[in-house]
């Protein structure tokens, strides 16, 4: 998921905090019977550095709430107050150590209030 979604969401967000702005975005991971949604923030914490926030979560999509006719509703893939999806510590946690890696993330993770997990990468990482 960090490799195939967040990364590249993530480097898109980058070009946008270039100009002031704090984007967000929320990307999914599609699987076989479950989506893995993760939420993201980037504001630049000083000249070259981006603050990166992360918040991941599945939504399970199993057959069983197919068949009993009640696919997982709209809600259930956005974080409060648009949705009732809540964060995944563990998940979180892997997807943004993983993410930390591969930016060559400048800290190491740390919670925020809102259940994201926050790492510090240089502007020009690979």
């Amino acid at each position: 998921m960090a490799r195939a979604v967040v990364e590249p969401a993530v480097r898109e967000l980058m070009h946008q905090c270039a100009d002031g702005q704090e984007p967000s975005t929320t990307v999914t991971f599609r699987g076989d019977g479950f989506n893995m949604c993760a939420h993201i923030r980037a504001r630049i914490a000083v000249p070259g550095q981006i603050k990166v926030s992360l918040a991941c979560w599945v939504v399970n999509m199993d057959t069983a709430r197919y068949f009993g006719s009640t696919p997982p509703s709209e809600d259930e893939a956005r974080l409060p107050p648009e949705g009732i999806a809540t964060p995944d510590e563990s998940l979180t946690s892997r997807v943004i150590g993983h993410l930390a890696t591969r930016m060559n993330a400048l800290d190491t993770p740390q919670p925020d209030d809102d259940g994201h997990l926050v790492i510090t990468v240089p502007l020009a990482s690979r």
